[in-house]
């Protein structure tokens, strides 16, 4: 039986990153793989020369869209399999028109990053920025700053019954918390499968200790999070964001965290990065990182899954998480 062949257009030099051995090995049990030579992903003119004689292609972060030049330069194209967090910049119409299987390896990246987000919550219970901050000053537990907690038994909300969302509420099972969840494609019934309490948006942000945000950014979500909204927060609530910048209106975030109201970690900004002058990269109650949240020295449970839903593909097996045009409309 002729094996399929499979274009890897990521960039060689990204090869450690995204790809152990262990998905190596498995490729070479079902297909033929060709490479793109390059160290960087394929631009367009790139990925036209590559793909032509390709079955399926793996793709990821900087890799050209798969538009309607690159789409008549791949007659043979049957699937897709995404190595990212989003798949809406790298397809078009012409890709949903020719009927191609469009897998994400998201999944695995949603691991990554909901570990990231226990992380925050825990450290952010616990007060170990501020407070660290207060022991290069000189201070001790017994200054009146000493306000460290733990996130056992608290009330946390989770904005977003994203596949993100869904492995923090699972990993926040051992800490006995209140769930609360924000998710309009989500039914009361399904949440509480879920281990949480479906609650309206205004509803979660008066209750929870915690706001953890997990919804995909569009026109719908866009600033969901607005100045009327943040003033609902409760006073030294911890919001954090892992998600999208444009979920939160910056100005009136930096209004709320001037007043020192409440903590926030921010992951990600709008724009990326955030201003040199602006104030989240001064106010104490404040950390923002370079939107690390997810995997950056190792990837491999992406390129593993990857590779996996090709050769589920093409055994004619289900997919582990395929995405239709349907749910991109929804999560685009």
């Amino acid at each position: 039986m002729t094996k399929p062949t499979i274009a890897i257009t990521i960039g060689q030099a990204y090869y450690p990153r995204m790809f152990s051995q262990a998905a190596w090995d498995a490729l070479d049990t079902f297909a033929n793989v060709i490479h793109h030579e390059g160290p960087e992903p394929t631009n367009k003119d790139e990925l036209i020369a590559l793909i032509p004689e390709a079955d399926a292609i793996i793709t990821s972060w900087g890799v050209a869209q798969l538009d309607a030049d690159v789409m008549a330069a791949a007659p043979r194209l049957q699937a897709m399999a995404h190595m990212g967090s989003s798949v809406k910049r790298f397809v078009s119409d012409a890709f949903w028109a020719r009927g191609v299987q469009l897998t994400s390896a998201g999944i695995a990246l949603a691991r990554h990053v909901a570990e990231t987000t226990l992380g925050l919550m825990i450290v952010g219970q616990k007060r170990i920025w501020p407070l660290g901050q207060l022991m290069r000053e000189g201070g001790w537990r017994d200054d009146e700053k000493w306000e460290s907690r733990e996130l056992f038994r608290k009330q946390v909300g989770i904005i977003g019954a994203s596949n993100i969302g869904r492995y923090v509420i699972r990993l926040l099972e051992p800490f006995e918390v209140t769930v609360l969840l924000y998710d309009p494609f989500v039914s009361e019934a399904q949440a509480a499968e879920l281990g949480a309490t479906k609650l309206e948006l205004d509803d979660l942000l008066r209750r929870a200790d915690i706001v953890s945000l997990h919804a995909p950014s569009n026109a719908q979500t866009h600033h969901m999070l607005n100045a009327a909204r943040l003033k609902l927060m409760k006073d030294d609530a911890l919001l954090i964001n892992t998600a999208r910048g444009t979920l939160i209106e910056e100005p009136a975030l930096v209004e709320e965290l001037s007043n020192g109201r409440f903590f926030a970690f921010l992951d990600v900004t709008d724009p990326e990065p955030t201003a040199a002058d602006s104030p989240l990269r001064s106010l104490p109650n404040v950390v923002v990182t370079p939107h690390i949240a997810g995997c950056i020295e190792n990837c491999n449970r992406m390129g593993e899954l990857a590779v996996e839903e090709l050769r589920r593909f093409f055994a004619g097996e289900t997919a582990v998480y395929q995405i239709t045009r349907e749910m991109f409309e929804r999560i685009a």
